[in-house]
């Protein structure tokens, strides 16, 4: 009467097993991801005040800094097209240089005389999780992260 074979017996184990261990690992991907998201946006954002500030320090001090918000945000100084992340705002940007920093950032001593210099920085910018949403009471996905101040500073071409 029981002449079930060994694989028999056993037909149903994996698809249990299956099902107590796809929630863990749909966890695990989409946390994966969403991390990888916000580090891409982390890093366009670093690529972005190092661009502003690049077109910058080609500029004359106190000049082109409306043009440097929109490079940073738009990618072009027109202020045209998408912005580059999502939520980004031109008013998020800031600029300092020899006219509105002169205490920090006019006539810095080097070892080989005195520079300009020049920050650019993006700050309060917000990454928001594609992947959000609540399974029996627990949230899932990555909050909402707030990025500190990103900046870049370079030397002023004199």
């Amino acid at each position: 009467m029981n002449n079930l074979t060994k694989r028999q017996k056993q037909g149903g184990a994996a698809a249990v097993e299956f099902a107590l261990l796809i929630i863990p690992m749909l966890v695990m991907v989409f946390g994966i991801t969403e991390f990888g998201r916000a580090m891409y946006q982390y890093n366009t954002l670093v690529k972005l005040t190092r661009d502003a500030t690049r077109y910058l320090t080609t500029q004359a001090a106190g000049a082109g800094i409306a043009a440097a918000q929109c490079l940073a945000v738009y990618g072009n100084s027109a202020c045209t097209g998408p912005t580059l992340l999502p939520g980004l705002t031109t008013a998020m940007v800031t600029e300092c240089d020899a006219s509105n920093c002169p205490g920090t950032h006019s006539a810095v001593a080097t070892g080989a005389g005195a520079v300009n210099l020049v920050t650019v920085t993006i700050s309060g910018y917000q990454f928001q999780s594609l992947v959000s949403f609540t399974i029996a009471g627990f949230d899932v996905g990555l909050p909402n992260i707030t990025f500190g101040g990103v900046s870049t500073t370079m030397r002023q071409i004199l």
